[in-house]
């Protein structure tokens, strides 16, 4: 299965389980996780959620093979849309514990958890300019109400990708764990998930509630999703894209 799910007492782990593929989000993973949480939302007896990789990854990015020949007219019907909406909205406090590498889509699904932990190996990105495109589901927005302007405008026009430590000074994760156990980042997301299940779960709704409502009223979601779409018919993304899988250089034409 490519979505683990594990119940605990109040709370319940989802492990995105591609291993091979870096856990990258596919459309199929994406639809799953999203009816995992919607049905989660609608359960009384769970208060909150942690979400991690498989095997030493958060989520290396989008599925390249789904993106390659998806079209700006497919961009702007696309059902990950939906699913990231639906993602959004999940009501509860939603965890995220960050080992290895969260680039691209898989960045911009732990932006969207209301607490980041990252483990001393978290390199996180979005390096999608290195493609011809740009972050589809928020991530630029959400990085720059974290981490400022010009943090913002670094890494996504660089693509650059940073370190844990790096990350959490910026203000980008809520902890940084030091231990280089690789069970040490889950044990920490696990006592908080503990932890917040045992808080007043109609109060930690609420507050997630506003605190969600005034960031995004401040953000230019729908413009960031418009010029993904666009970008999806140019000729620089399938150069970024055919350079990319020849693990080659791109001569992008800004075409």
């Amino acid at each position: 299965m490519d979505l683990l799910t594990d119940r605990f007492d109040g709370w319940v782990r989802l492990t995105l389980n591609r291993p091979a593929q870096k856990n990258a989000l596919n459309t199929a993973l994406l639809g799953a996780l999203a009816a995992a949480l919607s049905d989660i939302a609608a359960d009384p007896a769970i208060r909150a959620v942690v979400l991690m990789g498989a095997e030493g990854n958060f989520a290396a990015g989008a599925d390249i093979t789904e993106i390659e020949g998806k079209t700006t007219a497919q961009g702007a019907t696309d059902p990950r849309k939906a699913h990231w909406a639906a993602i959004r909205a999940f009501p509860k406090p939603l965890i995220a514990a960050v080992d290895g590498f969260a680039l691209g889509g898989g960045f911009e699904l732990a932006l969207m958890a209301d607490l980041m932990i990252l483990s001393p190996r978290a390199r996180l990105g979005l390096p999608e300019t290195n493609l011809g495109l740009i972050p589809g589901a928020g991530g630029g927005q959400r990085l720059m109400a974290l981490a400022g302007r010009a943090r913002a405008m670094r890494m996504v026009l660089t693509g650059e990708v940073i370190d844990a430590r790096t990350a959490h000074d910026w203000g980008i994760a809520s902890y940084l764990i030091l231990d280089e156990a690789p069970a040490a980042c889950p044990q920490f997301a696990a006592q908080l998930a503990a932890q917040l299940a045992a808080r007043a779960p109609l109060a930690l709704m609420a507050a997630k509630s506003a605190l969600i409502a005034g960031e995004d009223r401040a953000l230019a979601l729908a413009e960031e999703r418009q010029a993904f779409e666009r970008l999806l018919d140019s000729e620089d993304k399938a150069i970024g894209i055919t350079a990319f899988r020849a693990r080659t250089k791109p001569e992008f034409r800004g075409k």
